[in-house]
């Protein structure tokens, strides 16, 4: 779900950050994982950015104004092309049609999966109150359904059409699950379906919002994030937001279970909000985004640590938003949204980076 980087985020608005060094005023540390560094797109809110199977184009999510755009939209870039390139138009995927989120490339390269609420309207649906009590929020549209389109933008399929909040799907690197994140049971919960949108089945059941969910690179495990409401007070309030269409991002941990939903195990206990999680290359060790470490709430940089909790290592530390990483299929690139060179602006734009062990 990404929708625009409330931040919270939990999705976020993005559009709520500036550039800093950190938000502590702290000195950045060398983010010595990354190197050669590019920028591959340059105005208003770009994020989660995943890569296509041969590790050369990215689709990615926007709300550029300077593509006439008024909410978030599916867009796909070639990397080569995209790098440094002020100029270039990456093509448009969701041609305007309501508003999306979360898109994934199909295995065969020409296809892209994405979620649109353009079943409910064309236009991008009105946003509600995202700040309540203190506490932002991170609207649960329920007219997000899950679409297949080509290159050009024709919808080729819909792969959902029961009421509810249906978004977040990515594929397994095996090419034959879908998993996403649905409402169709009352609550957040993960998800999978073959790729014609049949035999689906429910793997998580605790109460609380599941989601940004991804496969390990062999397919055998699945890292998300999640929050677990736990007092009466909680567990109250995270019902009565979820009838308004509404979650409250700011506490969430990682988690990760076997494909088919058994072995479920948390991950992180840093506290704050813990999200965007994905796996390294070895399959042992997960990167993701979180605050835990900021005295102020919206600074975001990325994290690894093993899938049993050890070995916590901060890897980003310019500017105070990052978030969103994803390994190429061959391990050797990240690519993640940020807000650094952004000239004071609260533009957060796409980043690729060689990955340095």
């Amino acid at each position: 779900m990404r929708q625009t980087i409330l931040i919270l985020l939990f999705f976020f608005p993005i559009f709520l950050f500036s550039q800093h060094p950190t938000a502590d005023n702290a000195l950045p540390k060398p983010e010595k994982h990354l190197r050669n560094i590019r920028q591959l797109t340059f105005g208003g809110d770009n994020a989660e950015a995943y890569w296509s199977p041969n590790g050369k184009w990215l689709t990615f999510q926007t709300n550029n104004p300077a593509w006439g755009l008024h909410c978030d939209q599916i867009y796909a870039m070639e990397v080569k092309k995209a790098a440094g390139n002020k100029n270039y138009r990456p093509l448009d995927i969701s041609r305007g049609k309501g508003r999306t989120t979360c898109s994934y490339f199909m295995p065969d390269g020409k296809h892209i999966l994405f979620a649109s609420t353009m079943s409910g309207a064309d236009t991008c649906p009105p946003t509600p109150q995202l700040r309540q009590g203190g506490k932002y929020l991170w609207p649960i549209y329920d007219t997000y359904d899950i679409y297949v389109a080509d290159l050009k933008g024709t919808v080729t399929k819909r792969l959902t059409d029961t009421p509810g909040y249906d978004a977040e799907a990515v594929l397994s690197p095996k090419g034959d699950k879908i998993l996403f994140t649905s409402t169709r049971s009352g609550d957040l919960e993960l998800w999978t379906m073959d790729l014609n949108g049949g035999n689906l089945k429910q793997i998580t059941f605790d109460l609380g919002y599941d989601g940004g969910a991804f496969f390990s690179p062999d397919g055998s495990k699945i890292v998300f994030r999640a929050s677990r409401p736990k007092t009466d007070a909680e567990i109250k309030e995270y019902r009565e937001l979820l009838k308004q269409g509404l979650v409250a991002p700011t506490n969430m941990e990682i988690f990760v279970c076997n494909a088919d939903g058994s072995n479920l195990h948390q991950v992180t206990q840093l506290g704050k909000a813990n999200w965007a999680p994905f796996f390294h290359p070895s399959g042992k060790k997960i990167v993701f985004s979180s605050n835990h470490h900021s005295s102020r709430g919206y600074d975001f940089q990325l994290y690894l640590i093993n899938e049993d909790g050890s070995g916590l290592e901060q890897i980003t530390s310019e500017s105070i938003f990052n978030s969103f990483p994803m390994f190429s299929p061959d391990g050797k690139k990240l690519v993640f949204s940020s807000n650094r060179n952004n000239n004071g602006t609260r533009d957060t734009n796409v980043f690729v980076a060689d990955w340095v062990e």
